[in-house]
C-alpha cells in the first residue's frame, strides 16, 4: 500500500512494477474521485474535442504556449462567514517567434485571453458582496482583486512571459455545470492580426470538504459557523457572528500576500498542526487521502498528472500533515522541486533554476519549465482530456511537448541535452 493507502509505488521503485494510467485511475475512483468528467460534462468534452482541429496557430511565423502557476487554485463558494481563498486564478503565457533559432517574444505584441464557457462569475458566488467587508474594496462585477476580470490583455512580466493575474473565475460554467477545468483561449496579435492562438486550463475549485468532519451533512453557512464557533472555543475569539472573517488577516499567508498578527501562526502552519491528529475519522468514513479532506481531490483531481498515473501522490512529495506544518517551512515557498527527485536519475539534466521552483523557472532558450512540461500537478501526459488539449493541438500528442519543430522551423542539428544554455 502507499502512503495514501492504494496501490502505488514510492520513488526509486522497479519501474515494470507501477500501475499504469489505467489502474491508477481505477485506484483514484476507488478513494472517492474520478478522473473522467462527471456525465452532464461528457458532451462539452465531446465539442472540445472536435474544436482541437480547429483551434491551431493561424500563422506558422508564432507560437503561444499558456500555462498555470497552480495545479489548482482554490476559492471558497460561500464567503459570507469566512474567506480562506478568495476566486484568484492566474494565466501565463509564453509568446515564441519561429524560426532556425526561435526567439521568446516580450514586446510588441498584444495577449488576449478569454474564457469562453465563463462569462461571469458574479452570479455563481457571493464574493461581491462580501469583497469590501473581507479585503476592504468595493469591485466591479466579475472583476477580481488584481483589477482583471474574464477576459481582457495579458501583460508582459519582465521574466519572458506575459500575465493576467487574479482572475475571478469560479467551478461553475455559464450553462450551471461543475468544470474545474475551464479553457481559455489565448490569442497573439500583430498590428491586429491575430498570428497564434492556443488553449490552456484555468484550473479552479471550491471542493474544500470540511464538511466531513464539521457540521457534517448541512449547509455552508452551518459548516462555517460550526468552524468559528470551535475557533472560538479554542482560542477565546469572538468570531463567530462578528461578519465575514479573513482567515489570513490574522494568520499570515503568503498566497495572498498578507503578513498576520505577530505571535499567530501562519495559516498553513495553523491548518496543517491542528488538524493532523485528527484525521482518524476520515479513515473510518473510509477516506484514505488525509490532504483531500481539504484540498480537491475526491471528486476534483488536483494531482492529476503523469506523477499519478505512475503511482506517486501527495505525501511522497509533499510529506505528512505534520510535515507540511513544520514551522520552520515557509508556506508556498518551501516546496517540492523535481530536481530533489530527478536529479539523481538523470545529473546531466538541467532542472530549476538555483533559488526557484519548478512554475518560476526557466530552462531551454529561456522558455518557462511549464510552457512545455504542463503546470504543477498536471504535468503531461495528465489524465484529464482539457489538460492534454494545448500539447496536442500544437504538437499531435498529449505529454510534455517535445516536438522541436514547434518553435524550429527546421530540425536542430545539435542533440538536444536538457540543458538551460542549450
Amino acid at each position: 500500500m502507499s502512503l495514501i493507502g492504494v496501490s502505488g509505488t514510492a520513488l526509486g521503485a522497479d519501474p515494470a512494477s507501477e500501475p499504469t494510467g489505467k489502474q491508477a485511475a481505477e485506484a483514484y475512483r476507488q478513494i472517492g474521485g474520478f478522473l473522467q468528467p462527471p456525465p452532464r460534462r461528457q458532451q462539452q468534452q465531446q465539442q472540445q474535442q472536435q474544436q482541437q482541429q480547429q483551434l491551431q496557430p493561424v500563422n506558422s511565423s508564432y507560437v503561444v504556449l499558456g500555462f498555470n502557476d497552480l495545479g489548482m487554485h482554490c476559492m471558497n463558494q460561500d464567503f459570507s462567514q469566512l474567506c480562506i481563498l478568495p476566486p484568484y486564478n492566474s494565466l501565463h503565457a509564453q509568446v515564441i517567434r519561429r524560426g532556425r533559432e526561435p526567439r521568446v517574444v516580450s514586446s510588441g505584441v498584444t495577449v488576449r485571453y478569454r474564457i469562453p464557457s465563463n462569462t461571469t462569475s458574479v452570479t455563481k458566488t457571493n464574493f461581491w458582496q462580501f469583497a469590501p467587508q473581507l479585503f476592504g474594496v468595493n469591485l466591479l462585477p466579475d472583476v477580481g482583486l488584481a483589477g482583471n476580470g474574464l477576459e481582457g490583455v495579458m501583460t508582459p512580466t519582465g521574466d519572458n512571459d506575459w500575465a493576467a493575474i487574479g482572475i475571478p473565475v469560479t467551478p461553475i460554467d455559464d450553462n450551471g455545470f461543475l468544470n474545474p477545468y475551464p479553457l481559455a483561449k489565448i490569442q497573439v496579435e500583430s498590428q491586429g492580426v491575430a498570428v497564434a492562438t492556443t488553449r490552456a486550463v484555468v484550473p479552479v475549485s471550491w471542493e474544500i470538504s470540511c464538511n466531513l468532519c464539521h457540521a457534517p451533512g448541512a449547509t455552508n453557512a452551518m459548516v462555517d459557523a460550526d468552524i468559528l464557533q470551535r475557533h472560538d472555543q479554542k482560542h477565546g475569539t469572538q468570531l463567530l457572528g462578528s461578519g465575514s472573517v479573513l482567515c489570513a488577516s490574522c494568520h499570515a499567508d503568503p498566497a495572498l500576500g498578507t503578513v498576520g498578527v505577530p505571535g499567530v501562526s501562519s495559516l498553513s502552519h495553523a491548518m496543517h498542526g491542528s488538524h493532523a491528529d485528527r484525521v482518524q475519522p476520515l479513515a473510518d468514513m473510509g477516506y484514505v487521502n488525509a490532504c483531500y479532506a481539504c484540498h480537491p481531490g475526491f471528486k476534483t483531481n488536483c494531482q492529476r498528472d503523469v506523477h499519478f498515473a505512475k503511482g506517486i501522490y501527495c505525501t511522497q512529495c509533499h510529506g505528512d500533515m505534520a510535515a507540511v506544518a513544520n514551522p520552520a517551512r515557509t508556506p508556498w515557498i518551501d516546496e517540492p522541486t523535481c530536481g530533489s527527485c530527478h536529479a539523481a536519475r538523470q545529473h546531466e539534466f538541467d532542472f530549476e533554476e538555483p533559488g526557484k521552483l519548478f512554475k518560476e523557472s526557466r530552462g531551454h532558450g529561456n522558455v518557462h519549465c511549464a510552457a512545455c512540461h504542463g503546470s504543477p500537478h498536471a504535468v503531461g501526459p495528465a489524465l484529464t482530456v482539457e489538460d492534454n488539449i494545448q500539447a496536442i493541438e500544437h504538437q499531435g500528442y498529449a505529454g510534455v511537448i517535445s516536438k522541436c519543430t514547434v518553435c524550429h522551423t527546421s530540425m536542430p542539428n545539435e542533440t538536444f541535452e536538457h540543458k538551460r544554455d542549450d
